[in-house]
């Protein structure tokens, strides 16, 4: 196999790749021997007509096509391993010459990972936040904890006050005439959480157990359904129970129920330390994204449009995914927000851009630095992740992937990289 390789756009170059006629005649039998099944010739049973016959029943080019994908595959990793190309999608195929007892010449024209261009990348201009745990912030997360272990409270002596919680019926119109969506039976609300029309909660105060309130309102001029924009509803609502929530005393006993402390300064203590460590590590997350965030900056990179893209098709998913766990998938959402999935994807490319960057800054600074993971450092993350799910670190490493190897490996790269940034450069 010959092959030569030019560059013909930004990122993008031209393989032309020969294989001699030898290799393609023997890909022409061995495309006859996979698809002589397909073919029938009078006089032969199905699959028994030999080639030659095959060839002059339907034409000398009848095998070409199949013999092509059976040696292009080949021929293109040995040309792309050859000139040290890393394609970042699949190739653009053309055939220039085709044949028997001739040379196979095809060109495959394909986008390439872009050459990255290092900035200053170590001991760069990023403070770490301090971090510093207040009073306030203790007792925040007390009553997060209190809220928590909270019960609701049935009530039926008064009405409907702020923060309570209510089960209701509504139905909306508009002119008079009911609209799409603007219906539910047996939704909970919590009067006071603004998850509603603005407006719209407020009406429901004062109202009794199985009232039914005319709540007016007008839909936001930024509303997310262009034909409910700006205008004014009623909503016809009943109250069909209303709940709050009943506190913990915040004293020893809530301290002894909540926790392996007796007294409940003993438990603030508690709180304010893992706060501290939570705060911690928040702040050296945010410490190394600004420092990628910087090295990113400072490097320069024109990333394919392609890599963009398949990076938006990940990002879709990311979120297609999460909207499972919900019980929702990303058409519903869609609709919910009133985008079609061009819009959405195009929100997201700005973000698809600074990720795709991002891993190509960080990839060239590993590579630079020759930062490695250990056959070692592999064992240890995956003894980590093990017990991580309860499981032995032999028995959890039997379930995993050739992909989730070099996930693994990549992950304790990238960890490496980013420690090896916090470093000053030496003077």
């Amino acid at each position: 196999m010959k092959s030569k390789v030019e560059n013909v756009d930004k990122n993008v170059v031209k393989l032309t790749i020969e294989e001699d006629a030898q290799r393609f005649n023997e890909s022409l039998k061995k495309a006859y021997q996979k698809t002589k099944g397909r073919f029938s010739v009078p006089g032969f049973r199905k699959g028994k007509a030999p080639m030659n016959l095959i060839e002059k029943f339907y034409g000398e080019n009848v095998f070409y096509e199949e013999a092509f994908n059976i040696i292009c595959p080949d021929a293109y990793e040995a040309a792309i391993k050859e000139h040290g190309i890393i394609p970042v999608d699949a190739p653009e195929l053309d055939i220039e010459q085709i044949g028997k007892d001739k040379d196979l010449v095809f060109t495959a024209k394909v986008t390439v990972k872009p050459e990255v261009k290092l900035g200053e990348y170590k001991g760069l201009p990023v403070e770490k936040e301090q971090v510093n745990i207040t009073d306030e912030d203790v007792q925040k997360e007390l009553e997060r904890i209190q809220d928590r272990n909270s019960r609701l409270v049935s009530v039926e002596d008064r009405p409907v006050q702020e923060k309570d919680i209510v089960n209701i019926d509504f139905e909306g119109f508009i002119d008079g005439e009911p609209f799409e969506g603007g219906s539910a039976k047996g939704y909970t609300l919590t009067v006071g959480s603004n998850t509603f029309i603005p407006g719209f909660e407020d009406q429901l105060i004062g109202a009794s157990l199985n009232q039914e309130v005319d709540v007016n309102v007008t839909f936001p001029e930024d509303y997310h359904k262009e034909e409910l924009k700006g205008k004014p509803a009623l909503f016809k609502v009943r109250i069909n129970e209303i709940k709050y929530k009943e506190l913990p005393a915040l004293d020893d006993e809530f301290a002894q129920d909540v926790s392996e402390f007796d007294t409940l300064e003993e438990y603030k203590a508690d709180i304010r330390k893992k706060l501290e460590i939570d705060a911690q590590e928040a702040a050296e997350r945010k410490y190394e994204n600004e420092l990628v965030k910087k090295a990113v900056e400072n490097a320069e990179v024109d990333v394919p449009d392609v890599m963009v893209e398949r990076q938006i098709n990940n990002i879709m998913q990311r979120i297609n995914m999460s909207l499972a766990y919900q019980g929702m998938d990303l058409n519903t959402y869609m609709d919910i927000m009133g985008i079609d999935e061009k819009t959405m994807r195009e929100g997201y490319r700005e973000k698809a851009l600074e990720e795709v960057k991002t891993q190509l800054v960080l990839e060239k600074i590993s590579q630079t630095e020759n930062v490695e993971a250990s056959d070692g450092e592999v064992e240890e993350e995956i003894a980590k992740m093990a017990e991580k799910y309860n499981q032995n670190a032999e028995d959890f490493k039997k379930h995993l992937q050739n992909d989730d190897i070099e996930y693994i490996k990549d992950t304790i790269i990238t960890r490496k990289t980013i420690e090896l940034m916090k470093q000053k450069p030496e003077q």
